[in-house]
């Protein structure tokens, strides 16, 4: 019979940190290309308190750094355990490299939004990401 093998919770918080916050950016990124970039809110030529592509793209980053985090532990305790089958792993794999892949895509072709406001929306995607994955991530590992 195979032993059980136990990760530490470090471990499984730091990878579904990591795996929230690339999904994070990976959404950043398909949004920017598609007009739902933070770059709105630092923009002055815009009239509204708060553009709307804007709000939106903030609740989608935080949505799924927080939702990548959360999986992220909950799938990696059960595979710890043995308890994720076969296809299952691979469907995930297989949706990983494609989200990733269409963020390289995107990430290659030039830019829609100015510079400095691009580089403000990446690093304000990159920390929103970053905290949400981890309370997912930390929510995901009390509950288990």
């Amino acid at each position: 019979m195979a032993e059980t093998t136990f990760f530490p919770r470090r471990l499984i918080l730091g990878a579904a940190v990591i795996c929230g916050v690339l999904l994070a950016l990976a959404v950043h990124m398909l949004g920017a290309r598609y007009g739902l970039d933070l770059g709105g809110l630092w923009r002055s030529d815009t009239h509204e308190f708060i553009p709307a592509g804007a709000a939106i793209a903030w609740w989608l980053i935080a949505t799924v750094g927080f939702s990548g985090g959360y999986f992220t532990a909950t799938l990696m305790q059960s595979a710890a355990h043995g308890q994720i089958p076969q296809r299952m792993r691979q469907f995930l794999i297989a949706v990983g490299v494609l989200l990733l892949a269409g963020a390289g895509q995107v990430a290659s072709a030039p830019s829609p939004i100015p510079t400095v406001s691009g580089v403000l929306a990446g690093l304000a995607a990159l920390c929103l990401g970053a905290v949400m994955a981890f309370c997912g991530a930390h929510f995901a590992l009390r509950r288990g």
